[in-house]
């Protein structure tokens, strides 16, 4: 299958990269991870203005979706500039809420598709935390067939990424949905939050890679610069092969997404599997070439430095979803 995007398509992510781009992300992102969510929450205002969350949420409660196409390029380039927030939480909290139903779907999926409302949620199976959860509106909680709003964000546990902030919510909380609904609706959060996050992890390590190029170009060593030497070109080329090989997983699995086909599911492990590799593998990359300038705080990069390895373990392990691909 050969997979283009349309015209509108590419130009809405264009058109997020410029946003982007103004809105200086490393800035925000150390606001964020010291607490200050404010910066964060105004760029998150200006993404749904430009209807970014609401791809997510159903028409019938005021967003244009599910459109997981559209979704993907919107999540590369929110990878590509390290967007700080539960972005692919809330993502997963769209299909979640829908399929729950109900008035639990009518009080909470308006706010998240105009951006009024960030939203973090756990699932079973998923591991017990719930990211930047102190910055959430809400936090949904899986158990069986209930789905529950934590009473707090609980308590907060170390983070490779310091901009990613994880909390083990507070236990008890009102079920707000019961019944048989509950369960499909959290494999489709589930398959949301990993589709999504493997699209965060694309765009992560193409912007490691392009900052790594843009580097090696301009640092010298035997008065050459260190781009022009055979073993730097094969690094940077092998780490270009594994985000290009990614990117059909990624789009292949949006399209099954949308078709609501039965292999949906290892569609998205696959394409969760690959990309988040891949964005690691450009971490290392970008890690090894940059030399000691690398492990500097001062230096932004290290922020997608610190990202990528969270998002490929983040919504999938490597190991489950080969697993999933293997059963599927």
């Amino acid at each position: 299958m050969r997979f283009l995007l349309t015209d509108e398509q590419r130009e809405f992510g264009r058109s997020l990269d410029a946003l982007l781009t103004a809105a200086d992300t490393p800035a925000v992102l150390r606001a964020w991870a010291a607490g200050d969510h404010g910066p964060g929450r105004a760029l998150w205002g200006r993404l749904a203005d430009a209807g970014v969350f609401a791809l997510a949420v159903p028409e019938a409660y005021g967003g244009v979706g599910p459109l997981p196409v559209e979704a993907a390029v919107a999540c590369v380039e929110l990878g590509r500039h390290a967007v700080p927030g539960p972005v692919a939480e809330t993502m997963a909290a769209g299909a979640l809420l829908a399929g729950a139903g109900g008035p639990v779907a009518e009080e909470w999926l308006p706010g998240i598709a105009s951006g009024a409302v960030v939203v973090s949620l756990t699932l079973e199976g998923y591991g017990p935390y719930a990211p930047d959860a102190d910055a959430a509106d809400a936090v949904f909680i899986v158990t069986g067939d209930e789905l529950r709003l934590a009473p707090g964000p609980g308590r907060l546990s170390a983070s490779v990424d310091p901009a990613r902030r994880l909390f083990r919510p507070e236990p008890g909380g009102a079920p707000v949905a019961k019944g048989p609904a509950i369960r499909p609706a959290a494999r489709a959060a589930g398959d949301r939050a990993a589709f999504a996050t493997a699209a965060l992890a694309l765009g992560c390590g193409e912007e490691l890679l392009r900052a790594t190029v843009a580097y090696v170009k301009q640092r010298t060593q035997f008065g050459v610069p260190v781009g022009s030497f055979q073993a730097v070109k094969h690094r940077l080329a092998d780490t270009l092969l594994g985000l290009e090989f990614a990117r059909p997983l990624l789009y292949g699995a949006a399209v099954e997404l949308a078709e609501g086909s039965p292999g949906a599911g290892a569609a998205v492990a696959a394409a969760k599997v690959t990309a988040g590799e891949a964005g690691y593998a450009a971490a290392r990359t970008a890690l090894q070439l940059h030399g000691a300038v690398g492990y500097t705080e001062e230096l932004d990069l290290a922020w997608w430095l610190r990202r990528a390895r969270p998002l490929r373990d983040a919504w999938g392990t490597p190991s489950a979803c080969r697993a999933r691909v293997l059963a599927g």
